[in-house]
């Protein structure tokens, strides 16, 4: 009885985040992430059916808006270093669920581009206000472990969503698909509403001199680490969007498989985001996970080009085997870069570098489609080996990267004392 009752508190262990403060933010994360999946599970037939829009506006207009999170993800993630954390994010949380309540009254192009634009503003600063909240109000040594929980609560989130969405389609009318967006609307609002009751806690001023947001951009170390991540961070694009167009157009995959691959990553996100940030508690145990993030993804590269030459099961083995390990670059990579994150830029500026690195994503974001597209797709598969290599420099890159982030006095702060880091 006694081991019993061990075994099942260790389990709730793995699925529960500590009480308190934790738990809540995992909640919100739930919360979050549900009206999101449930609305992005119908986004493109709401469009094209409520809005009336062609699929050639819907890439333009999620174009502008990529332009605009480029320009604004900086300034935006400074804001909400000057207005605190909690504030920010309930006020962006209210934006855009105010944009998405409108969503319905949209007609045609521009009105559609004009409420994307708005949720899109409204959303980084929510992002901003969630980054800088969390770091300050978590404790730094559980603090990825507990955006760990947060991350997987997420997944929850999105798989619950993802159900919702398909049952108001389901329904095959206007009224449904005008539910998805509202239901996005209200859980924005229950959002906003339980970060509002969670304790109000500021980041220490570490800055000396009051600092530019741009300055962000003069440091450069951390914006070389930043292109770096970016990069690391491709093995997303080419799970959510290469993958699929090879397994269909490359492999003798069936077309329902691909959506058991995509459940594949999905349990394994919700079960194995925890115990992966085993190590990322330190800056040299960051650096080891994310190394193995560069060569997991530097691995999948020619194992999935392998699918184009296999047959029946064994191709679908091998592509699960290529989506495990793009997810494994997600659980590592994910834990490396809160990491950095948090522990790297100035307390009282976290918003600006995290709004930053988000600027220097949104290149990669705009040149990775086409580039990987071609290089795996239109070369006929030796093209992955190319990829595979630039997984492998970045590898190879991290650690020098992180010396030289050591060195560096970040943006108008003292240096602080880091521990030393070990370049292989």
């Amino acid at each position: 009885m006694v081991e019993s009752r061990t075994m099942g508190e260790r389990l709730l262990n793995r699925i529960l985040p500590p009480p308190g403060l934790p738990r809540r933010l995992a909640v919100q994360s739930a919360i979050i992430a549900t009206g999101s999946g449930t609305f992005l599970t119908g986004s493109v037939v709401f469009f094209t059916q409520i809005v009336g829009l062609t699929p050639v506006q819907i890439g333009l207009g999620f174009s502008i808006v990529g332009g605009v999170g480029l320009v604004g993800s900086l300034p935006l993630g400074h804001l909400a270093d000057r207005m605190g954390g909690k504030r920010a994010w309930v006020l962006g949380a209210l934006g855009e669920a105010a944009a998405f309540a409108c969503y319905p009254f949209a007609r045609g192009f521009w009105s559609f581009v004009a409420v994307i634009v708005v949720a899109s503003v409204a959303d980084m600063l929510a992002n901003g206000g969630r980054t800088v909240y969390t770091a300050a109000a978590l404790p730094s040594e559980s603090r990825v472990r507990i955006m760990a929980f947060m991350r997987a609560y997420l997944n929850v989130g999105f798989t619950i969503g993802a159900g919702l969405g398909a049952a108001a389609l389901a329904l095959n009318s206007h009224a449904g698909l005008i539910a998805l967006v509202l239901a996005n609307a209200f859980g924005l609002c229950v959002n906003a509403f339980v970060v509002s009751r969670m304790p109000t806690i500021h980041a220490p001023r570490e800055t000396r001199t009051r600092t530019s947001p741009w300055g962000v951009l003069r440091d450069h170390p951390y914006t070389a680490l930043s292109v770096l991540l970016s990069v690391i961070w491709l093995h997303g694009m080419i799970f959510n969007e290469i993958m699929p167009l090879w397994a269909v157009t490359m492999t003798d995959v069936p077309k329902p498989v691909l959506g058991a691959l995509f459940a594949l990553n999905t349990v394994m996100a919700v079960l194995l985001q925890v115990p992966a940030t085993r190590g990322a508690d330190s800056l040299s145990g960051s650096v080891r996970l994310m190394r193995w993030a560069g060569l997991a993804s530097a691995i999948a590269c020619p194992v999935i080009a392998l699918s184009g030459m296999t047959h029946g099961w064994l191709t679908v083995a091998v592509l699960a085997a290529g989506v495990a390990l793009t997810t494994a670059t997600e659980l590592w990579a994910s834990a490396a870069q809160w990491f950095f994150q948090t522990e790297i830029p100035p307390a009282d500026q976290r918003g600006a570098y995290v709004g930053g690195s988000r600027s220097i994503a949104g290149v990669a974001k705009m040149v990775g489609p086409a580039s990987l597209t071609f290089l795996a797709i239109q070369t006929g598969g030796w093209g992955w080996w190319l990829i595979a290599l630039l997984f492998l420099g970045c590898t190879v890159a991290i650690g020098p990267i992180i010396g030289w982030v050591e060195r560096t006095p970040r943006n108008g702060a003292a240096v602080p004392a880091p521990e030393p880091v070990t370049v292989a």
